[in-house]
């Protein structure tokens, strides 16, 4: 049986070919997709502004933990394009970087590291 482990990966896109439809849309609902709307979740959240030039979505994916930050990066991948295909959002290429949460190193304020003084 293999390990689980958790990972927030960020998925970047570029806007491209966007109807006047899928523009307005976007732009009516842009207020609900700023910077306070930024969270990780399993469906994703998807962040933009008014330019509608960039893009992004922040996922929590749980993966095999073999598998690596590569296959949770493929996985948030798939998940953001077919978000966006069922919305019917004109895209470019998308890239992702991934965490993995159960790896990470966490440094503590006011912590000391041994032998200090």
């Amino acid at each position: 049986m293999s390990t689980q482990h958790t990972y927030r990966v960020i998925v970047r896109g570029t806007w491209d070919g966007l109807t006047d439809e899928a523009r307005s849309r976007l732009l009516s609902e842009v207020d609900e997709h700023g910077l306070s709307a930024m969270q990780f979740t399993e469906k994703g959240s998807l962040t933009y502004d008014r330019v509608l030039k960039h893009f992004s979505f922040r996922f929590v994916v749980v993966s095999d933990a073999e598998d690596g930050e590569e296959m949770a990066s493929a996985i948030a991948e798939d998940r953001a394009e077919t978000l966006l295909n069922e919305q019917g959002y004109g895209h470019g290429e998308l890239r992702s970087t991934a965490t993995d949460l159960d790896t990470m190193k966490i440094n503590y304020k006011g912590r000391r590291a041994p032998g200090a003084a």
